[in-house]
């Protein structure tokens, strides 16, 4: 049976996803439809980051569900931040590492607009891998064609305006993408701030727990790309990059999903939230390590 649910309102959901959209436009804001195609010349570096957080993670995080002792609704959360796309903060901290920022914004762009369709395909795909699991989300009945279309709706359409404005407005998407982008970082926490005082038994319940799982889970989608990339011989730009895009994920989308499809489910929800957290703050501390140590071109 499906874990106790947070208590959230029909309000506070379109406000959620107002604000994801919001976020997802600023995101846009800062890519062109160039950046699909101006790296053609980096194929490795690209496919390193796409292999990297579309199989890596998520099979790092199967397996870690695998062998921890947790339930079931905190593995599902984990499952779903893993197949989410890269975090809005992602490029912010590839600059901030002196990392490769033009494959950021790439890869970015890349796993953002096929998030819609990738992120569900690849959440249910893994999840089958485990029959507790398998047998745990089928409690839920999960409508894929409404997952898909309001995945479009609240990724793809603000994804799509977005680079449309910086392509053919590119002055004024300068002007307002930084602005946009504070401020809807500032609601998404506003928003999980104000989610877990209305629902502090629910949370402490389960947020002990989590904290160390997200440490562990977050730690490991950093440093394991970043040796996978080196191990493929990537530049150490490249190396930086592919770990922070992978480590930084859009926890806000799994957020939603997990209120709109998966009825509130509270581990589920603890887990992505304390995960929008999070990884603010590991990404700027490993970004800051990162910075400190020369890459090749510094030498």
């Amino acid at each position: 049976m499906p874990e106790a649910a947070i208590q959230f309102s029909e309000s506070s959901l379109t406000v959620l996803n107002i604000c994801l959209a919001i976020i997802m436009f600023g995101v846009a804001l800062e890519i062109r439809w160039t950046h699909f195609t101006q790296l053609l010349g980096q194929k490795k570096a690209i496919a390193t980051g796409l292999i990297s957080q579309i199989i890596l993670l998520p099979a790092l995080t199967l397996l870690l569900v695998s062998f921890l002792p947790i339930s079931s609704g905190m593995a599902l959360g984990m499952l779903l931040v893993a197949c989410c796309p890269g975090g809005n903060v992602s490029n912010f901290f590839t600059q901030l590492a002196r990392g490769h920022v033009a494959l950021s914004v790439t890869l970015t762009a890349i796993s953002s607009l096929g998030a819609f369709f990738i992120t569900p395909l690849a959440f249910f795909l893994w999840v089958s891998v485990l029959p507790s699991l398998a047998t745990e989300i089928k409690s839920f009945e999960v409508d894929l064609v409404s997952l898909l279309l309001n995945m479009a709706a609240i990724l793809l359409a603000p994804l799509i305006i977005g680079i449309s404005v910086a392509t053919h407005l590119p002055r004024i998407a300068q002007k307002i993408a930084q602005p946009v982008r504070i401020a809807s970082m500032f609601m998404l926490i506003g928003f999980i701030v104000a989610a877990v005082l209305n629902n502090q038994d629910a949370f402490a319940i389960h947020l002990e727990k989590v904290f160390w799982i997200v440490l562990l889970h977050n730690s490991l989608a950093l440093a394991i790309p970043y040796y996978f990339s080196k191990a493929l011989k990537n530049d150490e730009a490249v190396n930086r990059t592919v770990a922070i895009e992978t480590g930084i994920q859009n926890s806000g989308l799994a957020l939603v999903l997990v209120f709109t499809f998966f009825d509130g489910n509270t581990a589920m929800a603890v887990v992505a939230a304390w995960w929008g957290v999070w990884h603010l703050i590991s990404g700027l501390v490993f970004s800051s390590i990162l910075r400190k140590r020369k890459t090749a071109t510094q030498l």
